[in-house]
């Protein structure tokens, strides 16, 4: 989408363009120091609520993958090992606050997740024990890894 403002210093008609946002999203495969494995979900603090991928935005100059790091330590104080890209999703309506599009990331850590950054809690779920309720678009995300699609 595309409008039209006008430059404060000399008045000229400046295009303004309106994009989506871009966000990562990290599937990490976590087996703990007891020998416990799943997904790292996390429980957000802040609207909106539910349970979560981990991930965030990507900062300027930055890219998706350093992203995908960043957010997945901040979130979960797990170093990850990042596998490859998973899928893009991008509907519109995915995030209520926004447009954002999301790159997705498998990845694997070891360790024990600590909830930090916006997590008010955290997990290790499989298919069967996913929480509930589900951020965002992360029903329709986790359908797809556990089903083998992409």
């Amino acid at each position: 989408m595309r409008t039209t403002i006008t430059c404060p210093a000399c008045g000229a008609a400046v295009e303004r363009f309106r994009n989506p946002i871009p966000t990562v999203d990290i599937l990490i495969d976590c087996v703990t120091p007891e020998g416990r494995r799943g997904i790292v979900l996390i429980e957000r603090r802040n609207e909106p609520y539910g349970w979560a991928i981990p991930g965030g935005f990507v900062d300027y100059g930055e890219s998706a993958e350093d992203a995908a790091a960043r957010e997945a330590l901040e979130e979960t104080s797990l170093q990850v090992h990042l596998l490859r890209q998973f899928h893009t999703y991008s509907r519109p309506g995915r995030d209520p606050r926004q447009h954002t599009l999301s790159v997705v990331f498998l990845a694997t850590a070891h360790g024990s997740p600590r909830a930090a950054s916006d997590a008010a809690a955290i997990g290790l779920f499989g298919a069967e024990t996913l929480p509930r309720p589900l951020a965002f678009d992360h029903a329709e995300i986790l359908d797809d890894f556990f089903a083998g699609r992409y």
